[in-house]
């Protein structure tokens, strides 16, 4: 199991503001975003699923897509930010469409998931075993499927993304996944670094805190 030290420097120490208090969020000043039954914040272009999880990864290999896996819970004001003001916009949204598939699992959930090893479980007992502390958390699977084949979830995801990001930093960490940029060397926070300094070059307006 990895600790909370290795946790935050595998997702980019600094970036991630699990403990902020809600009111440093913005999102009481923005509109209520939909919920769905489990009474989440959803986006109407999230992946309808059988929650066979290797079926799921087989279907966005097929369309040329990688996988990803978002854990939220029901009053999470975290959530709530990352669907008002990062799932919310058009560019982001546009850019996960075109590359992910991407599915939400409650992580007090009862649904039963099948887990990429075969293993079934109720939602709560899949984030269990993945180790989610806390929501917002993505997990990232990228093809072929065939390289996951008997592993569970938590130990093949080839990334993760844990808690509430800013904007830039989280439509990026989409770039990073789908860019294989994970298997390069200098970890995140370096290539977030010369990707503003890229986009900046281009003119772009870019706000990394």
């Amino acid at each position: 199991m990895r600790t909370r030290r290795e946790m935050l420097s595998w997702t980019g120490a600094g970036l991630l503001l699990p403990f902020a208090s809600p009111a440093a969020l913005r999102a009481s000043d923005k509109p209520e975003p939909q919920r769905n039954d489990d009474g989440l914040y959803t986006q109407p272009w999230f992946h309808e699923s059988f929650l066979d999880l290797k079926e799921d990864l087989a279907e966005a290999e097929k369309a040329g897509k990688s996988l990803a896996i978002l854990f939220e819970q029901r009053g999470c004001p975290y959530c709530k930010e990352t669907h008002v003001t990062n799932l919310s916009d058009p560019e982001t949204a546009a850019y996960i469409q075109k590359h992910f598939v991407m599915i939400q699992l409650n992580l007090h959930g009862a649904k039963t998931v099948t887990d990429f090893d075969g293993k079934e479980l109720e939602e709560r007992a899949l984030a269990r075993r993945w180790n989610v502390s806390f929501t917002p958390t993505v997990f990232f699977f990228v093809p072929p499927v065939d390289a996951i084949a008997g592993k569970d979830g938590g130990s093949a995801a080839a990334w993760k993304l844990l808690g509430y990001w800013k904007p830039f930093h989280f439509h990026q960490t989409f770039a990073y996944v789908h860019e294989r940029a994970y298997k390069e060397p200098g970890g995140f926070q370096k290539w977030l670094a010369e990707r503003a300094e890229k986009l900046r070059a281009e003119g772009k307006d870019v706000r990394l805190w």
